[in-house]
């Protein structure tokens, strides 16, 4: 499938650099019912949700995964995007030609003239698109606290930030803001956007109409941001991501599949992780492990019957998949509305909720 039939054109204007606050009064494109298209807030959430429908959450948890650091006098910015160990990371370096095997690199919390830091990774290998492969110089029990003092929250590239200076006060909170409130498995180096418009105000009134949910966990890799650079679907390589359902999870998301009650993934992260495991009938069974999936129009769906996910690129793997879930011709209608009415867009924008109108 051409990559291109994908593409549309959004004003930068419309990309948001800061979430909205509160974070419910974001607005709310619902096309639940699968045709009309219709404004609202993210409040309204539950006006729209039925008593018994099951949401289905990620609750994984974004480490601090950026790091700037340099190698004699190059800096350089490191992004991790997945762990092969403790102390071993694939990850993506800006300026990384400057770097060769065995080198160096020392991180530090501001700039470059604050002092020599101890917090230090090897250079293992270079992967090409595949990254840099660098093994941290720490104790294995060290290396989460040291992320936390010297790491920043991984913003996907279109949301720019200034790198961290020394003495300067930065106006954004991204260590609270870039985290859903039911963040808890630590491990995501990119957010599950589409659960930061959740509050507990919001988890209130779902509940007092009888709307369930259920957690699982996937780690969202940075490879989520990364472009498709090929011309065809079937040549585009997709990261490996680590997921864990529970047993009690798949029982009572199948539990609801019997009963006749909707199942709502919360953010292509859930929804991506439920097709991985479901078999062919729709049945869910628990998991630990990773999963590439990659799923695009023509794709019939098991498990969900709605999802609730942000605004997403052109030409990425995410709006191929709300498209394989609500239909390519709905979805480019339903852009070319947001973009119309000027929904703010990407990670820290608006939300919609859509009808998988595709499913087995």
């Amino acid at each position: 499938m051409r990559v291109d039939i994908f593409d549309f054109d959004l004003d930068k204007s419309l990309i948001a650099s800061k979430p909205a606050n509160p974070r419910d009064s974001s607005r709310l494109l619902d096309l639940s019912d699968g045709q009309n298209i219709v404004d609202r807030h993210f409040y309204d959430l539950p006006d729209i949700l039925q008593k018994g429908d099951l949401l289905v959450f990620n609750d994984t948890k974004v480490i601090p995964a950026r790091l700037y650091g340099a190698k004699g006098e190059a800096l350089v910015e490191v992004t991790l995007y997945h762990p092969q160990s403790a102390l071993v990371w694939h990850s993506f370096i800006k300026n990384a030609k400057r770097l060769k095997t065995n080198d160096i690199i020392i991180f530090y919390t501001a700039d470059i003239s604050s002092g020599e830091s101890t917090f230090q990774a090897k250079v293992l290998e270079k992967n090409g698109e595949d990254g840099v492969l660098i093994e941290f110089l720490c104790d294995a029990s060290d290396l989460g606290t040291l992320l936390q003092i010297y790491g920043a929250m991984p913003l996907p590239p279109y949301i720019k930030r200034e790198k961290p200076q020394k003495g300067i006060w930065s106006p954004y909170n991204d260590k609270e803001d870039y985290q859903t409130v039911y963040a808890k498995n630590e491990g995501a180096v990119a957010a599950p956007t589409a659960g930061l418009h959740f509050t507990d105000n919001v988890f209130k009134k779902l509940e007092e109409k009888g709307i369930d949910k259920v957690f699982l966990t996937l780690h969202v890799g940075a490879g989520t941001f990364l472009p498709v650079k090929t011309d065809d679907t079937k040549d585009h390589k997709m990261h490996a991501e680590f997921g864990v359902i529970s047993d009690a999870a798949a029982e009572k998301i199948n539990r609801a599949k019997l009963e006749g009650r909707r199942i709502i993934a919360v953010g292509t992260t859930s929804l991506r992780l439920l097709e991985t495991v479901a078999d062919d009938k729709g049945v869910v069974h628990p998991f630990c492990g990773e999963t590439d999936i990659f799923i695009t129009p023509g794709y019939k769906f098991k498990v969900i019957d709605m999802i609730i996910t942000n605004f997403h690129l052109p030409k990425s793997t995410l709006f191929m998949l709300i498209c394989a879930i609500a239909g390519t011709e709905k979805m480019k209608e339903a852009y070319a509305h947001a973009i119309k009415e000027k929904y703010r867009f990407y990670s820290y924008g608006d939300s919609s909720i859509l009808k998988c109108v595709n499913k087995i």
